[in-house]
């Protein structure tokens, strides 16, 4: 909104996650929490977006450069303090301020947007964002008079045993004059049980010179979820999981079990897909329409066409097309590409290597380091071996090549179109075209062997 600055708190240090990463930067549905912050006030279009930090300072600003300037609490005294250093950024700016804090990942845009609104509307000095809480412990009081003004904002600690009882929750979420924001912060205190500047007693300060308090309640109590610790953090996973399940199941997506399916933020997902439940699906994946994905199958940063049905399986940076089949129990590691109307069958892994299309891969091999053409068949228990233990070599198998089962291929090497390898071969030299290559000991046959063979007593 036009003459709106943003303020993120993001200075604390976190001790209840006990954790040595930044507080903001845990990661919610696979964003740091603050990208998630961030996220929802880009929309509004602010003229300056300020992130203060702390804690962790130089970790908080590499993950956000580009979308935000930075101030730094030297001190963590609390977060009237943390936005009075601003003050230098933000002091002769007109308009207004909203300040919220990097670690509330659950607001919309759309909530944050009303709020902006009723506060332009109301010409208040400050307005709050509140929620209704069933139990509101943890949470700062929204007090009121009779009229139902707002008269102020009392923090848990410091709050009486009546005022304790308030349902009516302070989200941390404000809209100020950004003017009349910087004359009360210079008259906050410290005098209360934390011994902090707290941005609330701001309301006071306000009221007390004839300012008008408001206040606009949002319907979503969970939007106001502050994660604090490792429970708080599983809850707001769990909140952010069922929106992005909701999200692409309204889009033509069949989950079968979303309570047990979990789709990071950033993925995209086709029509007609159907995903069963223990399906991960993260990163930057993109897949098309009409797979299946079935129980038990982990997607990760790649990308999957159209028609694909993918059992139980695992896969990391790789690429796969159309109408192919994998699985159940293979893994795709990073460069990994399976061309159209492949098929990849158990226990077999494929890394920076090309299965091209109609070739097949039927179970307990590795392809690692290679490119397979078209319509090639490899046996079972078949294994590129591609590293020397200091270098990796590649290998070329041509079209309709038929690769024997347990054939060892050692790289580099070329089988050529339409070659083949007998069963059991070490393959160390090139094999031309319409050629059978084997490399295995001659059998031989010791006669009456059984007789030297001790034997049990009966």
């Amino acid at each position: 909104m036009k003459g709106t600055n943003v303020v993120i708190l993001a200075a604390g240090n976190g001790s209840r996650m006990k954790s040595n990463l930044p507080k903001v930067l845990h990661q919610v549905a696979g964003r740091a929490m603050v990208d998630w912050v961030i996220s929802a006030v880009e929309p509004l279009s602010p003229e300056k977006i300020l992130t203060v930090t702390g804690v962790g300072a130089e970790r908080v600003q590499e993950h956000l450069v580009g979308r935000s300037d930075f101030v730094i609490q030297e001190k963590q005294l609390g977060t009237g303090h943390a936005v009075l250093q601003t003050k230098k950024a933000l002091g002769d700016s007109a308009g207004s301020t909203l300040i919220l804090s990097g670690d509330t990942p659950l607001f919309t845009t759309k909530t944050l947007d009303a709020l902006l609104e009723e506060h332009d509307r109301t010409k208040a000095a400050v307005t709050v964002l509140t929620a209704h809480a069933d139990d509101p412990t943890g949470y700062g009081r929204i007090v009121r008079d009779d009229d139902g003004m707002v008269l102020k904002i009392v923090e848990e600690k410091d709050a009486s045993i009546t005022e304790r009882r308030i349902q009516e929750i302070n989200t941390g979420v404000y809209v100020f004059d950004n003017q009349l924001l910087f004359q009360a912060l210079a008259k906050v205190g410290n005098d209360n049980a934390q011994g902090e500047y707290y941005l609330p007693d701001t309301l006071d300060i306000l009221r007390e010179s004839g300012q008008p308090i408001g206040a606009y309640e949002t319907m979503d109590f969970s939007e106001s979820l502050g994660v604090n610790d490792r429970v708080a953090l599983a809850k707001a996973n769990e909140i952010m999981r069922a929106r992005i399940n909701e999200k692409h199941m309204r889009n033509g997506v069949e989950l079968l079990a979303p309570a047990q399916t979990y789709i990071e933020a950033d993925v995209k997902i086709g029509q007609d897909t159907v995903i069963e439940g223990n399906v991960t699906l993260t990163g930057q994946t993109v897949i098309g329409h009409d797979n299946h994905l079935t129980n038990g199958t982990v997607i990760a940063d790649s990308s999957i066409g159209d028609g694909n049905v993918i059992t139980s399986s695992h896969l990391e940076e790789a690429v796969v097309k159309n109408e192919t089949t994998i699985g159940p129990y293979a893994h795709l590691r990073p460069l990994a590409v399976i061309e159209d109307g492949a098929h990849l069958g158990n226990f077999v892994e494929v890394k920076k290597a090309t299965i091209g299309k109609q070739s097949k891969v039927g179970h307990l091999s590795y392809v690692g380091n290679a490119t397979l053409g078209e319509d090639v068949n490899v046996g079972a228990g078949t294994i590129f071996v591609n590293y020397d233990g200091v270098h990796k070599f590649n290998s070329k198998v041509g079209n309709r090549a038929f690769i024997g089962s347990n054939t060892k291929i050692i790289a580099p090497v070329t089988i050529e179109d339409e070659a083949i390898t007998a069963a059991g071969s070490t393959i160390t030299n090139d094999v031309p075209k319409h050629a059978m290559g084997i490399a295995r000991s001659r059998q031989e046959n010791k006669a009456d062997f059984w007789k030297r063979m001790p034997h049990k007593k009966k």
